[in-house]
């Protein structure tokens, strides 16, 4: 027999198409709620990628991976007035 669990406590990943309005309703909107899922993102990234014992650079290259995105995306429009201005 299988246990009913609440659409509250599922997981994104387990829940149905149906209940994914419901799912989003029932979250934690408010500055503390979001506060506490950015630092249980960042805890489960540092644990699975930063504190291990035989670490490599994925960890901290997908950190800077991200940095490089995050400021070309904020320099575009820089970068592309810049390469299409003539040289000569």
């Amino acid at each position: 027999m299988a246990s009913v669990v609440p659409v509250k406590e599922k997981k994104l990943m387990d829940v149905k198409l149906g209940e994914l309005p419901s799912w989003i309703l029932m979250r934690d909107f408010t500055p503390k709620g979001i506060a506490g899922a950015f630092q249980r993102g960042y805890y489960r990234y540092y644990n699975k990628y930063v504190n291990v014992k035989k670490g490599g650079v994925a960890g901290i290259s997908m950190v800077l991976a991200a940095y490089m995105l995050f400021n070309y995306c904020c320099c575009y429009k820089e970068l592309k007035h810049k390469r299409l201005r003539k040289c000569h």
